[in-house]
């Protein structure tokens, strides 16, 4: 992207984005320094000689975004051949705010996959602990494909892309001409990626970004890599921590996909990621919780409450829109129509952030009235209309034309098609994401049809380098992982497991909402900084509480308005002390076809 049209308002924004909320200033949480194990494991001799066999990159910083600094890298495309092809690759970096006391580098990664890691290191002074800006300089790698790194370039033209996208625009296909549509345009964009694509489709996995890491990590200075990954960025944390874990000083992550689920390890290769991962369970559980929290709040704090049951207010909408979409006629935004993976996916999208339960219990209040209209009253039926009416207005103002080419679900596809292991044949999606439904209604299916285009019968292109475990490696230093009870994409599970996988780690537990837990308490942000700045991890079994709860007050410092106002309307960049806002996290399924009411 130009860097005259990028801002920070934008900076992180490269797919769901979590909304903004003040926290306190992170603090040390409780817990004591770590014991060094006596025996960590080493990098293997294969690893080490790809990645040491490349000569340190000269990294020529330039002053970038008024306050950061850009460089880029040429790094080998296939590092069994290090004096063959390369591939240039992007780094930010924000240096630290304290050079004396500096640390070293902590390296962030926003997720995924696809996701800019240059956006999040520049909007790092906005949510990272003081403590963190401090003493770290923080930099942010532009993974192979991605952002203002090589791009990945499926289609040999806007034109040919888009129609060969035409069928995926949905959250997710419901009926039968939309199946067949799906089917048809996950097969063009998987044959497009494992040909056309090429060479970069076939050099993408995550091991490879590990491998870039690694070296970048010497190419700026660091003997030891600190990390903090969010999301899918957490697989690409445990990739590096088992290939490389004599070379880890603290890595974290946060909202933690576990590698094994990820990849699909002997007779699960034949599942569905999505039955592995078990996102949909993780958005369901959230659902739901938030839906019976609203009937024990009553209408007071919570307005669907007065219609009944929330838990069979929301079914029946749901129930009324799979039957048929409803058409919302507003005079001032026209006409438009809603259907029922609009409404899945409007769901899921509002599960992201740790107060979307106003979005969920809004919608469906909306949606009661409109899709029964002889059950509200006229006025209540006009305020619905025209309520949905400026979402769609908000919609169509932020469309996204066709101009430029965007790679963004290429980027996401040529990691997961080549890291992972998928179904074999295309053909069996529709059977395969109605079993997922069964299992976790609702969201199911919208989880089980992002990663169509990966069927084995359709994405042929792999990487014959790419890291499948294991992924049990003792580390240097532990690995801490951090998980989050209501997380809607990466399922509480993942963080679990991979503790329970990683030998020398910390689970951290947070009762908190949305995607992923730092900035949600100054208590997981606290602990989080702690571990990265002085290697104290939190207590066994600890467990923080998320500020913001369904249908409980939240207060909030008078001064946090006016002070994130002049900070964004300043020059330089917020002041110590200035609350913070939550990292930009990238989803890790690419949402289309969704109704958000804001």
């Amino acid at each position: 992207m130009p860097q005259t049209t990028r801002s920070l308002a934008a900076a992180g924004i490269a797919g769901l984005v979590l909304a903004t909320m003040a926290v306190v200033p992170a603090a040390a949480a409780p817990g004591s320094p770590h014991t060094r194990p006596a025996t960590p494991d080493r990098t293997s001799r294969t690893e080490a000689r790809r990645v040491d066999s490349v000569p340190t990159p000269k990294l020529d910083w330039y002053a970038c975004y008024d306050y950061a600094e850009c460089a880029t890298a040429r790094l080998p495309l296939d590092y069994d051949k290090p004096k063959g092809a390369t591939t240039e690759v992007a780094l930010l970096r924000v240096k630290a705010r304290n050079q004396q006391a500096r640390i070293g580098s902590l390296f962030l990664n926003p997720g995924g996959p696809g996701g800019s890691g240059t956006d999040i290191a520049l909007a790092a002074p906005y949510f990272l602990g003081d403590d963190l800006l401090d003493r770290f300089d923080i930099v942010g790698v532009d993974p192979r494909g991605v952002a203002a790194s090589d791009n990945v370039k499926c289609f040999p033209s806007v034109k040919e892309q888009t129609r060969a996208y035409a069928g995926l625009n949905v959250a997710f296909p419901w009926t039968k001409a939309e199946e067949k549509a799906y089917l048809k345009s996950a097969k063009a964009v998987g044959q497009a990626c494992s040909t056309t694509g090429r060479p970069l489709t076939s050099a993408m996995s995550t091991a490879e970004v590990a491998r870039d890491m690694d070296v970048l990590r010497r190419a700026v200075g660091d003997q030891k890599l600190s990390y903090l990954g969010f999301s899918y960025g957490t697989a690409l944390g445990q990739y590096y921590a088992t290939m490389f874990p004599d070379r880890v000083r603290a890595v974290v992550v946060d909202g933690v996909l576990n590698p094994d689920a990820w990849v699909g390890q002997g007779k699960a290769r034949d599942q569905l990621q999505e039955t592995r991962l078990r996102s949909a369970d993780g958005a369901y559980r959230a659902l739901r919780e938030i839906l019976v929290r609203c009937a024990k709040a009553g209408p007071q704090a919570c307005p669907l409450a007065a219609s009944g049951d929330p838990v069979a207010s929301y079914e029946l909408v749901a129930k009324r829109l799979r039957q048929k979409p409803v058409v919302v006629d507003d005079p001032d935004a026209g006409s438009f129509t809603v259907s029922y993976a609009d409404f899945v996916g409007a769901s899921l999208s509002a599960l992201y952030g740790p107060d979307g339960w106003q979005s969920i219990v809004e919608i469906t209040e909306l949606l009661l009235a409109v899709t029964a209209p002889q059950s509200a009253s006229p006025a209540r039926l006009a305020e619905a209309h025209a309520a949905l009416g400026r979402t769609a207005a908000q919609a169509r103002a932020q469309r996204r034309f066709d101009f430029p080419y965007s790679n963004g679900l290429e980027t996401f596809l040529s990691v997961d098609c080549t890291d992972a292991y998928h179904p074999k044949k295309l053909a069996d999606w529709p059977a395969l994401s109605a079993q997922e439904d069964k299992r976790a209604p609702y969201f199911g299916r919208l989880w089980a049809w992002g990663t169509a285009p990966c069927a084995r019968d359709a994405w042929t292109v792999r990487d014959a380098d790419a890291w499948t475990g294991p992924f049990d490696r003792r580390t240097a230093e532990p690995v801490l992982v951090v998980g989050n009870y209501w997380d809607p994409a990466t399922n509480y599970q993942g963080a679990v497991t991979s503790a329970q996988l990683l030998p020398n780690s910390r689970l951290l537990s947070s009762d908190s909402w949305g995607h992923t837990a730092y900035g949600t308490s100054a208590c997981v942000t606290g602990a989080i900084d702690a571990y990265l700045l002085r290697g104290a991890l939190p207590a066994k079994g600890a467990v923080c509480v998320g500020d913001v709860q369904p249908f409980v007050e939240t207060p909030e410092p008078a001064e946090r308005a006016a002070s994130d106002k002049s900070a964004l309307a300043a020059a330089g960049l917020p002041a110590r002390g200035a609350p913070k806002r939550l990292p930009p996290v990238v989803a890790p399924l690419p949402l289309v076809g969704s109704l958000t009411v804001r």
